[in-house]
């Protein structure tokens, strides 16, 4: 039985509850205090410990693990916290830590109707982690694990292997997610397995839980009786000292897990890659309309397209990223600012903040939010798109009036020179 250890690394740029006077959009948008701030307390809580424990247990173990970093995060850390950064570039380099592929921005960009931005975001997401970590990923998980038949081929289209996305019942009915799988194009499909995940994402600090405490040797045990070929593990790299902090014995979890799952000689930890040897067990079909994810009790898309606020907020978006594209050369030596701002915005978390679920999937959904309600959410976000889009279209307004005053001066520079050239005498020399 293969295992895998799969850990979602991502922080999105927060922004502004209310917009700034500043000229510069960034300032203007972008929470950068908040974000710094954030970022440096789970880099203490959970990036620099777990990365430090994960050295140790690759030393001790030869224990492997695989990361999806968002661009965004990668940005985050550069300009907040280079050690972060270089702790996981010495994770890659130990050989034991693989790279997943994913959009450069953690965004929807797979449910636009054009292939275009979905394909432009992995492609910039390439190109990061050769030039951050000389790595070339050959495993894909989209964002939030979003996929579809279309997605699916189209990553295959740009040359990976394999695709990530949830093991549920919706697709699989009676099968289990312990098996590599296909698509109807033939690429590889991954499958978490979303209950051994949550044991330990979610339920590791529930005290009410029938399987309170969850211990290494009790975990491993688990894995040990699971029947298939491939158990792939999935969870958000913050589970470790941030969503369960430190007290409630999650680290020593992580410390003891790798002796305890070598104590069955058929468990096998490895990198996704590995995995690939395998066949697959029969075809996941996935119609667009019937997308799925890693999110909420529904496993959908409703966690970012749930209500009229973020569908509202979702299309507005997708206006204003036409405006950009059309008028490319008429913004000029501005473009690319105004470039990423609305790629920014298209961080899926934006919307993620706006859901207005109940139970369970709220109060995950308020976890993660830094606005007192998901209406609070969708005044500041739709708010700030509507100036966005206000500032764009007097940047074409001012670009459109400088385009005619040089016609204007064109047409009067012509008409002086027939004048000119019609008080010019002519001698005619015999």
């Amino acid at each position: 039985m293969l295992i895998t250890f799969n850990f979602e690394v991502h922080q999105p740029h927060r922004l502004n509850k209310k917009i700034k006077e500043k000229e510069d959009l960034w300032e203007r948008y972008v929470d950068t205090k908040l974000n710094k701030e954030v970022f440096n307390k789970v880099a203490n809580n959970c990036y620099i410990p777990t990365n430090l424990l994960l050295l140790e247990l690759i030393d001790d173990y030869d224990f492997k693990v695989n990361f999806s970093i968002s661009g965004v995060f990668i940005e985050q850390a550069m300009e907040f916290n280079d050690y972060v950064l270089d702790l996981f570039k010495d994770l890659v380099k130990t050989g034991n830590v693989e790279l997943i592929g994913e959009t450069y921005y953690h965004s929807l960009s797979s449910l636009h109707e054009s292939e275009e931005e979905f394909i432009e975001d992995i492609e910039k997401h390439k190109k990061l982690y050769k030039e951050v970590f000389n790595f070339k990923p050959r495993v894909f998980r989209n964002t939030e694990l979003i996929y579809n038949n279309r997605i699916a081929k189209i990553v295959k289209d740009l040359g990976f292997e394999a695709i990530f996305t949830e093991g549920t019942e919706k697709v699989l009915e009676w099968r289990s997610p312990n098996y590599l799988y296909s698509s109807p194009d033939g690429m590889k499909v991954l499958l978490r397995n979303y209950r051994l995940s949550d044991d330990i994402g979610f339920r590791f600090s529930a005290r009410d839980w029938d399987q309170w405490p969850l211990t290494a040797d009790k975990y491993a045990a688990w894995l040990s009786v699971t029947p298939g070929d491939l158990i792939n593990i999935y969870m958000d790299y913050e589970t470790f000292g941030e969503h369960h902090w430190k007290d409630s014995g999650i680290f020593e979890f992580l410390r003891y897990l790798p002796q305890e799952i070598g104590k069955y000689e058929h468990l096998e930890v490895v990198n996704v890659s590995e995995t690939l040897k395998l066949e697959p067990k029969g075809e996941i079909f996935v119609h667009e309309f019937s997308t799925i994810s890693w999110a909420d009790t529904e496993r959908d898309v409703s966690a970012w397209l749930g209500n009229k606020m973020q569908i509202i907020c979702y299309e507005k978006l997708k206006e204003i990223g036409e405006l950009i594209k059309k008028n490319k050369k008429r913004f000029g030596k501005n473009f690319e600012k105004i470039y990423k701002i609305y790629k920014t915005l298209q961080i899926s978390d934006h919307l993620y903040y706006l859901s207005t679920k109940g139970l369970g999937d709220f109060e995950v959904h308020n976890y993660f939010s830094h606005y007192d309600t998901p209406y609070d959410a969708y005044a500041y976000f739709l708010n700030i798109l509507y100036d966005f889009e206000y500032y764009l279209k007097e940047q074409l307004k001012d670009s459109l009036e400088s385009e005619d005053f040089k016609v204007e001066r064109v047409k009067k520079e012509k008409s002086i020179r027939k004048k000119r050239e019609s008080n010019v005498k002519y001698i005619i020399v015999e």
